[in-house]
């Protein structure tokens, strides 16, 4: 999504952390067996658009709601736009904008 992506932390380098903002980081931890979990983004329109190029510029499948996180589409059932995807360890992204 265009995130800085930080040098890993922890004791022993097991987050990979990204910022998010000023004030938020988030710290993904590296397991052997990962489990996905929903991480949710409220953005605003230009956000979301470069978002949208990025996803769409590397071929990540996209969609407009989470049982279908495929289907190219970003009507979202909660917002004038939005969309999900899934990245290789089952992680579901969800990206919502005003307009």
């Amino acid at each position: 999504m265009g995130l800085e992506e930080m040098p890993p932390a922890g004791r022993d380098g097991h987050f990979a952390p990204v910022r998010v903002n000023d004030t938020l980081t988030l710290d993904f931890m590296t397991v052997d067996d990962p489990v996905g979990v929903h991480l949710a983004f409220d953005v605003d329109p230009d956000t979301f658009d470069r978002i949208l190029a990025r996803l769409r510029e590397a071929g990540v499948p996209y969609g407009s709601h989470p049982a279908q996180p495929d289907n190219g589409r970003i009507d979202h059932p909660l917002c004038p736009r939005g969309l999900f995807f899934v990245d290789a360890v089952r992680n579901l992204y969800e990206v919502m904008s005003p307009a």
